[in-house]
């Protein structure tokens, strides 16, 4: 049978063999808005529990709008011309963009006209987030959790704070949106790296769908307030990327409002786990390297026997990549367990230790192969993974060893988030 998987810009297709049965798990049908630009709209001026957009911007404010970087794929280019018109009263010179890449790379020029249009980019002015310069950061108070929140000195200064985002599950954070557009999006790295702690990571609580209880969310949400008020603007997404929900307003509970939606569309319940698991990473743009591709890893961990086997296929154009700790982490550590133990070590603190930590957990259950035209079988192994060169030849092999094998397939990767229906 033939079956697709989301693969950078293109799609992949994969042919497994007919006589085995074949369980597919994808996000139920959202349609998307007949007119998203008009739906966003409305939103601003009908928003959840606040002033519309326009009466609760004053023309003399300076005003933060935040948008999300490369990495997702939020519909920048629909919702900042909305909101912007919207803000026609207030002179562009008193209106900062803020790319909230947390520690993520800068984005290039020509990465932020595609995101956000030629016209906007020369218009206004556009600050990103630098994780490692503490000198743009500046302290606005402790979480009861005991995390000294430090943020973007620029975005705590303005008087009005726009954050922009869609919402889906998330592997750590319970959904994505919200106040993730201030912390991580817009904090200094010591602060990320106290929310993104191994302990906060090992917490059982800390999943896809997972709010109520989490710490890492919790945290997140707290820190968000010390900046705040905000104005949220948050978008839910369809396999098309099409815009299916927006939800604005009240921080808090335009929010809740989309991660409502978005459990009912995109977390699917199954029966058992199965033996082997095919997923992707959603395809363009969360693909680009493999420190992405652990949320597709993760969604398939979800539902995979001990000691199955995890077939991903993410194209990884950006590489393992070379910015950040997360492939230096990797690469150094001896072995799954050692590489645990380093990280759970009293006084260990790292950039994207979280998500090697994640990747070693999932890697340890289940055998975790990588098929990607854009890294080597060299560069897999050393990330303490099995490289993928022919998925249809890989299954084969592991029905051979495995005759009884049961098998799914997550085409969107972590746009469908399957969980055991108990």
């Amino acid at each position: 049978m033939k079956t697709w998987l989301a693969y950078g810009k293109t799609g992949l297709t994969v042919n497994l063999p007919d006589d085995v049965p074949v369980t597919t798990v994808e996000p139920r049908h959202a349609a998307a808005l007949p007119d998203p630009v008009a739906a966003v709209r409305n939103a601003l001026r009908a928003p959840v529990n606040a002033p519309p957009l326009r009466e609760a911007v004053n023309a003399a404010d300076s005003v933060a709008v935040v948008f999300s970087d490369i990495t997702r794929a939020t519909p920048n280019h629909i919702l900042l011309p909305t909101i912007l018109a919207e803000l026609d009263h207030v002179p562009d010179r008193q209106i900062v963009l803020f790319n909230a890449t947390g520690t993520h790379r800068p984005n290039t020029d020509a990465e932020l006209r595609e995101m956000l249009g030629g016209d906007i980019v020369d218009r206004f002015r556009i600050v990103q987030n630098d994780a490692r310069d503490g000198e743009s950061h500046v302290t606005v108070g402790t979480t009861s959790r005991g995390n000294t929140i430090r943020l973007h000195r620029e975005f705590v200064a303005c008087d009005a704070h726009i954050l922009t985002g869609f919402i889906e599950p998330h592997f750590f954070a319970g959904f994505s949106g919200g106040g993730k557009a201030v912390m991580p999006g817009l904090a200094a790295l010591d602060t990320i790296m106290t929310n993104h702690s191994p302990a906060n990571m090992d917490d059982p609580r800390a999943s896809w769908g997972v709010l109520a209880g989490n710490p890492i969310w919790e945290d997140v949400r707290e820190a968000a307030h010390m900046a705040g008020p905000h104005f949220l603007v948050n978008v839910t997404l369809n396999r098309d990327k099409a815009i299916t929900g927006v939800f604005a307003g009240d921080l808090d509970q335009a929010h809740a409002q989309g991660c409502a939606f978005v459990k009912d569309t995109a977390m699917v319940p199954v029966a058992e786990l199965f033996d082997i698991v095919l997923t992707s990473n959603s395809g363009y743009p969360l693909d680009l390297n493999l420190y992405q591709s652990v949320k597709g890893m993760s969604a398939a961990s979800q539902i995979v026997k001990p000691g199955g086997a995890i077939i991903i296929a993410a194209e990884c154009w950006d590489g393992i990549p070379d910015h950040g700790d997360y492939g230096r982490l990797l690469q150094t550590a001896e072995s799954l367990p050692a590489l645990l133990a380093a990280i759970r070590a009293p006084g260990f603190h790292q950039q994207d230790m979280w998500q090697a930590q994640t990747q070693a957990l999932i890697a340890q259950n289940a055998d975790v192969y990588v098929y990607s035209h854009h890294l080597t079988a060299a560069q897999i192994r050393g990330a303490l993974l099995h490289p993928c060169d022919d998925i249809e030849a890989l299954v084969v092999d592991l029905l051979r060893q495995n005759p009884a094998a049961t098998i799914c397939v997550l085409p969107e990767g972590p746009q469908t988030i399957p969980y055991i229906d108990e």
